[in-house]
């Protein structure tokens, strides 16, 4: 099956998208007079005109140090430890575990620079749009509220970052934009998704790769659950009425098998709402293989492209697992890793990491989920699953647990551990009384014997069970972060070679670069 929008995103990156590259930063290329003067476009032109403003996703989500990395080295699942090709970097990955960044850290500047970049890609196209530079005959309100809907959505991933952001929707304004507080970015988003999810597609089948109405919904439903982070307020009831919406329209479903999510035939699963392509030739960019493969893993697939051998999971996640979770496998590269043409064990991934500072090649198991075709290049054709329909069933099932509903969360996080426990299927019957324990994480620090020092344990986390569970399905998908700090361990907890921080981590810092630039701009707290 060939998905249509799927191309058309792609192509985007031989179109030539904005290259606007923060939010103080108001000049650009414009090529409105080319626009205006020879290009008529009609409604079959729509997905070549929205085009842009998917493609700068692909930066910001999977590029070096992006979204992906702020997620995932920040938190307990992942860690990039000094091997001995490398990997110290300057301390990057180990200021990234240790919660020790400052405001000149690379991988926060990245995901504000490439959000901004987004947001001003979709101003410019509403600019020509309202200024008649692109001269719209039909399809015009729907191309508007699809563009407000990925604004919203990088909006999103500010507000979620680093908090107290400016909000910027005039592309012809050269003033320098005044910073709104995180409250006032949560209710932008919200207003916007909620006014343009009218005129966003219901189709399904014909939309992916791009957000439709429900891909507005998932979204919405993400946010709600984390309204009480984000503004002091819960927002329980909300984030089910959203889920529900999207559940209850049969647009989507699990897919039978796990790992089908997350092969480089994705796009035609039946479970992603939205996704951000990537194609090995047009739309480069996943790289997730490179980063954490050895470079004898070569043979192993084999691949057209020698890997570099970073980051492996943190043994203390791994250890939370139940051995029968298929999950497991389908997430995680481990053991003897045999040559494809001989049959010879090439390297073999162990469990143990000794520390941060210093570790053999074959130390930690690696990520396996995005699942590596034959004779693969250093950029996978996996696309990159953003919302998908079990992340919408459980953001309904954890609002009903902190609503007293536990047994009605517990009868949804049953029906997404199905397909993880196919051989042993009585162990995917979750019971409102285990999702009210405590995590399975034994937090503490990793002394460099392996040992785990200063332990804390996960027993007193309110709903740490299903944390867990969050941790089991959604890991390496950049949700660990989030997770965290809803649940109150990301700044309290220990793990690997991680203490909490006297100093607020919750949100990133405002980038120096940003401050030098703007007056206006004021650094979050704790920097």
């Amino acid at each position: 099956m060939i998905n249509k929008s799927k191309i058309y995103i792609v192509l985007a990156s031989i179109m030539g998208a904005a290259t606007l590259y923060s939010c103080t930063d108001l000049e650009e290329q414009v090529y409105s007079e080319v626009l205006s003067s020879t290009y008529q476009p009609t409604e079959k032109d729509i997905p070549a005109i929205i085009a842009p403003v998917y493609s700068s996703l692909r930066g910001l989500m999977l590029g070096w140090q992006g979204y992906f990395d702020l997620q995932e080295e920040a938190a307990d699942a992942i860690v990039t430890p000094v091997r001995p090709n490398g990997w110290d970097d300057g301390g990057t990955y180990r200021r990234m575990h240790q919660h020790t960044w400052t405001s000149l850290q690379w991988q926060p500047e990245n995901a504000w620079q490439s959000s901004f970049r987004s947001i001003t890609t979709a101003n410019r196209v509403l600019s020509q749009i309202a200024e008649g530079e692109i001269p719209l005959t039909t399809g015009k309100v729907e191309l508007e509220a699809e563009l407000r809907a990925v604004r919203a959505l990088a909006y999103y991933l500010l507000l979620d970052n680093h908090g107290n952001v400016p909000i910027v929707t005039d592309f012809q304004d050269i003033n320098l934009p005044k910073q709104n507080t995180r409250k006032e970015v949560y209710d932008f988003v919200v207003k916007e998704l909620l006014e343009v999810m009218p005129n966003l597609s219901e189709n399904a089948s014909t939309t992916y790769g791009q957000l439709n109405r429900w891909g507005a919904k998932a979204l919405l439903a993400k946010i709600y659950l984390n309204a009480q982070v984000y503004t002091g307020t819960p927002e329980w009831e909300k984030a089910i009425a959203q889920a529900d919406d999207v559940i209850k329209s049969g647009k989507y479903v699990l897919d039978a098998n796990y790992s089908d999510v997350f092969t480089w035939t994705n796009f035609n699963s039946k479970e992603i709402i939205f996704a951000i392509p990537y194609d090995e030739i047009y739309g480069t960019g996943n790289q997730i293989h490179m980063k954490t493969l050895d470079p004898l893993s070569r043979t192993v697939y084999p691949m057209n492209a020698g890997p570099w051998g970073g980051n492996c999971a943190v043994p203390q996640f791994i250890e939370t697992y139940d051995a029968e979770d298929s999950r497991l496998a389908d997430t995680w590269i481990m053991g003897p890793q045999k040559n494809a043409t001989t049959g010879a064990v090439v390297i073999t991934y162990s469990r143990t990491v000794p520390g941060i500072d210093k570790t053999a090649s074959t130390d930690g198991y690696r990520i396996g989920k995005y699942k590596i075709k034959p004779n693969a290049t250093g950029s996978l054709d996996n696309d990159f699953p953003l919302l998908r329909y079990a992340d919408v069933m459980m953001i309904k099932a954890e609002a009903l647990l902190r609503t007293g509903k536990a047994a009605d969360a517990a009868t949804i996080v049953t029906e997404v551990r199905k397909r993880a426990f196919k051989t042993n299927p009585a162990k995917a019957t979750v019971t409102a009384a285990d999702l009210a324990k405590g995590s399975r994480y034994n937090y503490g620090y990793q002394a460099t014997n392996g040992t785990i020092t200063e332990r804390q344990g996960g027993d007193d986390i309110k709903f740490g069970r299903f944390l867990d569970e969050l941790g089991w399905e959604f890991a390496v998908e950049a949700h660990r972060r989030q997770d965290l700090i809803r649940f109150g361990v990301y700044e309290t907890k220990k793990w690997f070679n991680h203490r909490p921080q006297a100093q607020q981590r919750a949100l990133f810092p405002i980038p120096q670069t940003e401050l030098d630039k703007n007056t206006n701009l004021k650094q979050n707290p704790g920097y």
